[in-house]
């Protein structure tokens, strides 16, 4: 089988525990936070190079709404500014 058709087109992940790593190694919950969404770029890029049609990405629940708002909010402000950023590299508008 070539590597060509092993390719899905749909991969679904969720994310989940950045937070809890950044605190077992001693570090603000937005730092492991960024890290995640470091690690979705790489995804999206790997996803986007290699063929896959479809990525679904579960990234923050209803419960999540329940974390002290200064985390919330610290979230939804990494959320924007990492997808405009990341539209202005792929050359969106």
């Amino acid at each position: 089988m070539s590597e060509d058709t092993c390719v899905p087109r749909h991969i679904a992940i969720v994310m989940d525990g950045n937070g809890r790593w950044a605190n077992k190694r001693l570090m603000p919950r937005m730092v492991g936070h960024k890290f995640g969404v470091d690690a979705l770029i790489n995804l999206i890029d790997a996803c986007a190079d290699r063929g896959v049609e479809y990525l679904t990405v579960f990234a923050f629940s209803s419960e999540n709404w329940r974390r002290p708002q200064d985390e919330v909010s610290g979230l939804m402000n990494l959320v924007f500014v990492v997808v405009a950023k990341y539209l202005r590299r792929r050359g969106h508008r």
